[in-house]
């Protein structure tokens, strides 16, 4: 039989009442007047005040005369909440007798006993709760590294400027220029300590009609103006730009920095944030594209411009898709007896709907869309299969084909020549590249090394369009090139011009002093030819020679051994 004995009333009050004293959760008992009549410990540790000093005093301890207006209103509500259901609970801040401001969540419980009405009341310290979401929030609303709002917090912000304002407004997005280069450069401590000093230095300015200044994240910040006067904005954003004159000093080192800054305005650009901040980052986007360091106020013609911007990068990744590119064969001749003695390669682009086209219409866009590395790849598979093909009928020649400094850095160029070369059964020394001073303007660090490893393939290297740039000696002597080519504009006219002449036979000389080849470009008529004969050059290629023409053509060449005396 079951020995099991419930337990009495007497035990059951000294257990409860042993439970609420132990509880963390801060518990009081009111009478029908709302005054204390017993506390636990905890209520008495989170106030700050004994059992003995709060019986018989109301609930807001003092008289109702002496407690603020929030605090009236908050007893009220609980009061009128009690008597209407008998429940009351509500999340508040509350100050301890010691001024320490603590979040609660409380509840209030109305019991009657024996027709004496009492209000049980229970209070929960939920500051660790609020805190962490006051956490939560900051990091979702603001960029932890600078403070500033980010871009949800900057589009909720405009949106009401932009709903409640009848005045024009400026919305700014701002990017600073070669950011992951100088992030690279300075490291990921230092560029953090950069971009606080660069808001910092923003802050300074105390821009007026500045209405909100946001850091959308990296180098990418969001601003917006009242506009009263255009001028006004100006000069606002020339301090902008003038605030990264001055070098910033970071671990030791002076950081300069420029910026990029696109422009939208409302009502004239229009009344929708979305379409305002998408015109300022095509303004800003357009700036980008012209090298940056600028202010560009958003236009619609903007939009032709982008539209077709877009439109020729998707035509461009579908050439490079279908193998539209192809290969156009420039004879090189041995200029004494017009021998030929090898070919340069010259991209076309076989349009589908706009017939063929030359590298004017597209070589600048496959630059800035950094598609330079597939070109290069397609047209050396076609070339390499040319070679092979003529090789097979007992042509052993080589080709030049252009290429863009910046493609050595690509981590597959020096794994696609290699196969190149063993797929298609060729000497590397029927490969010859030719660079552009232009794209040694901008070189990195790493060219010349990947040039010297080209060369240890076997590779002969050729500078191009000779002359025409800033360093061309310093070139020379930094790079292993294995020939010269002299711009075009310093033939056209040697005959007869005698500083084209001084400018030639100075680049013969230099040729047979380094060592190196050199071949002249642009001969058209036969007297250019005879008398660059006379000069002591040697090689050359132009009109008078051969125009560049498809693969067919060069190899009737070949067999006919075209010969011009």
């Amino acid at each position: 039989m079951n020995d099991f004995s419930p337990i009495s009333d007497v035990d059951k009050q000294q257990l409860m009442s042993q439970l609420c004293e132990q509880l963390d959760d801060a518990i009081f008992i009111l009478d029908a007047e709302m005054r204390y009549m017993s506390v636990n410990a905890a209520y008495e540790t989170m106030i700050g005040y004994s059992e003995d000093f709060l019986l018989g005093r109301p609930l807001g301890i003092y008289a109702a005369e002496f407690l603020s207006a929030d605090e009236r209103a908050l007893l009220q509500d609980v009061s009128a909440s009690l008597t209407h259901s008998g429940f009351y609970e509500r999340d508040f801040s509350m100050a301890t007798r010691y001024e320490h401001i603590i979040d609660c969540h409380m509840t209030y419980r109305k019991i009657c006993i024996d027709d004496a009405v009492y209000y049980i009341g229970m209070i929960r310290d939920i500051s660790t709760v609020v805190s962490n979401k006051k956490k939560l929030l900051h990091l979702m609303n603001f960029n932890q590294l600078t403070g500033l709002p980010n871009r949800k917090i900057f589009s909720s912000q405009t949106n009401e400027l932009l709903m409640g304002s009848t005045q024009e407004l400026v919305i700014v997005r701002l990017n600073i220029d070669r950011y992951r280069t100088i992030a690279s450069y300075v490291g990921p401590d230092n560029v953090n300590k950069l971009i606080k000093a660069f808001v910092a230095r923003i802050k300074d300015l105390d821009l007026d009609q500045l209405l909100s200044f946001s850091h959308f994240g990296g180098d990418d910040f969001g601003l917006s103006f009242q506009l009263n006067d255009a001028n006004m904005i100006r000069s606002q954003l020339d301090s902008l730009m003038q605030t990264c004159e001055q070098p910033f000093l970071i671990n030791g080192d002076d950081i300069y920095l420029q910026i990029s800054i696109g422009i939208s305005g409302y009502p004239k650009d229009g009344n929708q944030l979305t379409s305002l901040l998408n015109k300022a980052e095509k303004a800003l986007h357009y700036v980008k594209q012209q090298g940056g360091n600028d202010v560009y106020w958003y236009s619609d013609n903007l939009d032709i411009e982008l539209t077709d911007d877009l439109q020729l990068e998707a035509e461009l990744r579908e050439a490079i898709n279908a193998c539209q590119f192809i290969p156009y064969y420039q004879p090189k001749v041995v200029l004494e007896t017009g021998e030929i003695n090898g070919f340069e390669a010259l991209v076309r682009w076989q349009h589908p709907t706009r017939g063929l086209l030359k590298p004017i219409d597209f070589i600048d866009a496959i630059i800035k869309h950094k598609l330079s590395f597939e070109l290069f790849c397609q047209m050396s598979l076609q070339i390499a299969e040319q070679l092979s093909h003529w090789q097979a009928m007992g042509f052993i020649q080589h080709v030049c084909i252009n290429a863009d400094a910046t493609e050595f850095s690509h981590p597959d160029f020096f794994s696609f020549i290699n196969h190149l070369f063993t797929q298609h059964g060729l000497h590397p020394y029927q490969l010859h590249i030719e660079i552009t001073e232009s794209s040694l303007m901008n070189r990195h660090a790493c060219v010349k090394k990947r040039l010297e490893t080209l060369k240890e393939l076997g590779i002969f290297l050729a500078l191009d369009d000779f002359g025409t740039g800033y360093a061309s000696l310093s070139y020379l002597q930094e790079y292993p090139f294995d020939f010269i080519k002299i711009d075009k504009s310093f033939i056209s006219e040697i005959i007869d011009n005698h500083k084209q002449y001084a400018i030639v036979k100075a680049i013969l000389d230099l040729g047979i002093a380094l060592n190196m080849g050199v071949i002249a470009e642009g001969i058209e008529t036969k007297k250019q030819r005879d008398f660059l004969v006379q000069m002591g050059c040697i090689y050359g290629q132009g009109y008078w020679f051969g125009r560049p023409a498809p693969a067919d053509i060069a190899t009737k060449m070949l067999i006919e051994r075209f010969i011009i005396k």
